[in-house]
């Protein structure tokens, strides 16, 4: 299992969350195999959202080693998270 994981923090109703999935799907085509990817609930999994203090979606966060990395609230440019995957799996 991977020491990065990549977090995204959604709900089915939140229109910016769409917008942001596409994003998603290719990085992880990019970074199969070396970033695991978790794709959170927010409504459903309260406790991971308590957890990790979401209070806005969607917010993405990066876990190196087990702790937080990076957080992104709001939609996030594929450039910024692929330069930031990058990063963290140095």
């Amino acid at each position: 299992m991977s020491d990065v994981i990549f977090m995204d923090f959604y709900t089915e109703w939140c229109g910016p969350c769409k917008m942001q999935d596409p994003i998603i799907e290719e990085l992880e085509k990019k970074f199969a195999g070396s970033v695991e990817f978790k794709k959170i609930d927010a409504d459903k999994d309260m406790e991971m959202s308590a957890k990790y203090g979401i209070q806005a979606i969607p917010t993405l966060l990066i876990e190196k080693d087990g702790k937080i990395f990076k957080k992104y609230v709001g939609v996030t440019k594929s450039n910024v998270l692929e330069a930031d995957l990058n990063e963290a799996l140095k």
